[in-house]
């Protein structure tokens, strides 16, 4: 994400760099914010003012702006209390069960990796 840009902006720029066409794509990008549990009047503010919870809510809602079939996340929660980690994981989980996006997450955490369906471990081979 861009930093000194806003929530909003952000997610409109993903829609522009991929060549979305849709007639409004404020009112698409605020109906994405929603989709990941962010309100209406967090859209002007800045990413850096928003909270690491909201700041990865704006980033699942900007790689959902083009609608894309697979949602690679890296350490998605990361950094993220125990709650907002298990709120971004329900958005994730969602997003795979519900919206039939592959979801492929790499991350160090095992809350995650027990709330997965299939886990893939990399481990030192031995020499």
């Amino acid at each position: 994400m861009l930093p000194h840009l806003t929530a909003i902006e952000n997610i409109i720029l993903s829609m522009n760099v991929s060549n979305l066409k849709t007639s409004n794509k404020e009112q698409k990008a605020i109906e994405l914010m929603k989709s990941v549990g962010l309100r209406e009047n967090q859209k002007d503010r800045r990413v850096l003012k928003l909270s690491g919870g909201e700041q990865q809510r704006v980033a699942i809602a900007r790689s959902l702006s083009y609608n894309p079939e697979m949602i690679l996340a890296d350490e998605p929660t990361g950094n993220l209390d125990k709650e907002t980690e298990n709120d971004i994981l329900e958005i994730l989980k969602n997003l795979a069960h519900k919206e039939n996006k592959c979801v492929v997450i790499v991350t160090h955490s095992e809350n995650v990796c027990n709330q997965a369906d299939v886990v893939y471990e990399l481990k030192k081979v031995k020499s």
